[in-house]
């Protein structure tokens, strides 16, 4: 055997994959070793899967193996590819059947509380992830992907952005920095990927690049019809010195985010659950998203165990103003939910200022009063603002002003 490719996870951990080990050869036709658990059930659709890509890139003289631990056909299929690639030069993609599901687009203003981040080389925790109810499900090709890996990945996320179910969370993709992010672009950007977080971002041109990248594809691929969204993580001080500039580059940035654990190491400081030490860097995130009129979406809560301190997280971070943060296990999500969601105390309140701005109205009255206290239009939009979240959360009627006008 002249070349050997391996590609894929092995071990006594590891579910729902599979470690292919592709060798060409001379001659000899196609040598298939399958290793599985299941292969009595599912052996001969592997075995079928794994001949028909050979034959798909023109490969006849190979030998495979497949250390298969319960993989579903998409993955082995984006295994067996990546195995393929490395060993010759293709310009096509063997694809799993695009899932009638995953047709779906999001809107500039959707719900983005909370955002689950999921290894891109890891499909054991990528297959079930909708059923948790984040708002985003994160594919991540960056720091959750060893370097050596990187390039396999991308045909997991493209088949998983492609098959897998995820019930209506936004398909997110967290891409690498530089050269090799926009390289990451041609895996996600025809899949329906529908928005891209940008790491490490520190200036503008990063979203221009980016975006004339997304361009290209899309201009070569006439399919593309979503939108396609953008949230840069500021993770450095220049990154938030240049917020605002980050935050309005251009018109599909929907979202600022902030990630802590490398902010705090590019100052030389460790972060702590108080937060003094990216007080400034949280407040600018802040700020600068409210002025170009995106949502600002704080960092993770790195303990999975501690929900009480993840609570009290998602209360500082409420009050700084953020509408949203990351998480990284599914347990995080339905307290980050819950949390950020308006309270019985806000929404009542909101009720009254809201009711009292109708009546002034309707009754011709430039002056809003709330009994013997006159209420200020920020004040007015940010009731409305606090009704609009709990409707749409289903806390609220989108009637409730003609029950509330019978009390």
């Amino acid at each position: 055997m002249a070349k050997i490719a391996t590609t894929g996870n092995k071990g006594k951990s590891i579910r729902s994959d599979c470690f292919v080990t592709l060798g060409l050869t001379d001659r000899g036709g196609i040598q298939l070793k399958i290793e599985s658990k299941v292969a009595v059930m599912y052996g001969d659709d592997i075995r079928k899967t794994a001949l028909d890509i050979l034959d798909f890139f023109g490969i006849k003289n190979a030998s495979l193996s497949i250390e298969d631990s319960g993989a579903l056909t998409l993955v082995i299929a984006a295994r067996i590819e990546a195995a393929v690639k490395k060993l010759i030069d293709a310009d096509k993609s063997w694809l799993p059947p695009f899932l009638e599901a995953n047709q779906y687009s999001t809107t500039r203003d959707r719900n983005r509380f909370s955002r689950l981040y999921l290894p891109g080389n890891s499909p054991s925790l990528m297959i079930n992830a909708g059923i948790h109810k984040p708002d985003g499900i994160i594919l991540d090709l960056e720091d959750a992907v060893a370097p050596d890996k990187k390039d396999e990945a991308r045909f997991l996320v493209r088949n998983a952005l492609i098959a897998i179910d995820f019930y209506g969370a936004e398909r997110m993709v967290r891409i690498n920095q530089g050269e090799c992010g926009l390289e990451d672009l041609e895996y996600i950007i025809p899949y329906n990927a529908n928005l891209i977080l940008l790491p490490k971002c520190e200036k503008p041109e990063q979203i221009h690049a980016v975006n004339n990248k997304i361009n290209e594809i899309i201009h070569r691929q006439s399919s593309i019809v979503n939108p396609i969204w953008l949230m840069p993580i500021i993770e450095s001080a220049l990154g938030v010195i240049n917020a605002y500039p980050i935050a309005s580059a251009a018109d599909n940035v929907v979202a600022l985010a902030i990630g802590l654990e490398d902010y705090t190491a590019d100052l030389g400081t460790r972060r702590t659950a108080e937060g003094t030490e990216s007080f400034f860097a949280r407040s600018m995130v802040v700020n600068a998203a409210r002025a170009a009129g995106i949502q600002p979406i704080d960092s993770v809560f790195s303990d999975v165990a501690d929900m009480e301190g993840l609570r009290q997280n998602v209360l500082r971070s409420k009050a700084l103003g953020f509408d949203g943060m990351g998480c990284i296990h599914p347990r995080q999500i339905q307290v980050i939910h819950d949390t950020f969601a308006p309270t019985p105390e806000e929404i009542e309140k909101a009720k009254k200022i809201v009711f009292a701005f109708h009546k002034a109205q309707e009754q011709g009255l430039g002056v809003v009063s709330l009994g013997t206290k006159m209420i200020d239009p920020p004040v007015v939009k940010r009731a409305l603002n606090t009704i609009n979240l709990a409707i749409k959360m289903n806390k609220l009627a989108e009637n409730w002003r003609e029950t509330y006008e019978q009390i």
